[in-house]
């Protein structure tokens, strides 16, 4: 079992290397909120058509202080669906369903977005004129961060608190994410023989699946070549190796006879290479969806650990059998 043992650390990230990879990327998230901030601010994200001071004044909207972050986002004040915080972003007020006496709100903002060149879609739902949106998990991202500022800024409650409150919860949201396939007991094949003769023959086959896997370069050398020149993103291309071997060894895996003292064991190294293979998956949409990407570099080390000390502990109960 060796053989396993080797194949496992191999995926093992440099620690050093990891974190300070992760703080570089912190700092990117830190200083794109500031930038949205920013704008917002500014006001030059949206070309107002009214004075949005001025279209408060007298409006009786009135913001509970204790409101949550999540109730200032979703507060629709006149009910049209469209939420306050973006109805002042185009200077319409959040009180009343037509601000111009037979324009709907949102007639009002498809015209002003038209005007600007930008693509008209629903307003509160998500979804554009020829079907549902396609959208990554980075414009995801953007749009709930835009919400959420805008919503803060508008009614004021943008201080140091809230900032380093969203500040963390951005950096939750990148470094969590739930694993999209988990394999279960049933996916594997067991046998009710546990003498030592089928723990060898267990031993024998899956020291053959990973006696066929070579990888050329691990991981980390490709993200720290890659950092060295961030443009060259076919840089990534050289993850893909490691993305079909993992594959590979999940796929035979799941096929060889597994001893039931050793079926726990063998199905919890099986789902730490399947997290494996997501990470190193998402890691290659660095330009595409880069908050998944962020998320899977952040992740990566925890769950290389994770695999090593699962084919540590499956090795152990083999030795002991």
């Amino acid at each position: 079992m060796l053989v396993l043992l080797t194949y496992c650390y191999n995926y093992i990230v440099i620690k050093t290397f990891l974190v300070k990879y992760k703080k570089i990327l912190l700092v990117i998230l830190a200083v794109l909120f500031l930038v949205v901030l920013f704008l917002i601010k500014n006001k030059i994200i949206f070309k107002n058509t009214l004075n949005l001071n001025q279209n408060r004044q007298g409006n009786g909207l009135v913001y509970d202080e204790n409101a949550t972050i999540e109730d200032l986002v979703n507060k629709d004040t006149d009910g049209d669906g469209i939420p306050d915080w973006q109805e002042g972003l185009y200077g319409l007020d959040p009180t009343k369903k037509e601000t111009t006496p037979g324009i709907p709100d949102s007639s009002a903002i498809e015209n002003l977005r038209a005007a600007q060149g930008i693509n008209t879609e629903t307003i509160n739902g998500g979804s554009s004129s020829t079907g549902t949106e396609n959208l990554t998990q980075t414009e995801k991202f953007s749009r709930e961060l835009f919400a959420t500022v805008a919503a803060l800024n508008q009614n004021g409650q943008v201080d140091q608190a809230t900032i380093d409150a969203l500040s963390n919860s951005l950096a939750e949201k990148v470094e969590n994410s739930t694993q999209r396939k988990v394999y279960t007991i049933s996916d594997i094949k067991i046998i009710n023989i546990d003498t030592k003769q089928a723990i060898q023959k267990y031993s024998d086959a899956l020291n053959a699946i990973y006696l066929k896997q070579h990888i050329k370069k691990s991981v980390p050398m490709v993200l720290q070549e890659f950092i060295a020149d961030e443009t060259n993103l076919d840089k990534l291309l050289e993850l893909d190796p490691i993305i079909s071997q993992a594959n590979q060894t999940i796929n035979e895996s799941l096929k060889i006879q597994v001893p039931q003292s050793l079926s726990a064991l063998h199905l919890d190294l099986i789902n730490n290479f399947q997290r494996i293979e997501e990470n190193v998956s998402d890691i290659k949409l660095f330009d595409s969806d880069p908050i998944v990407a962020i998320g899977a570099i952040t992740q990566y080390g925890n769950n290389a650990i994770a695999l090593a000390k699962s084919a540590k502990n499956l090795t152990d109960a083999i030795k002991q059998n």
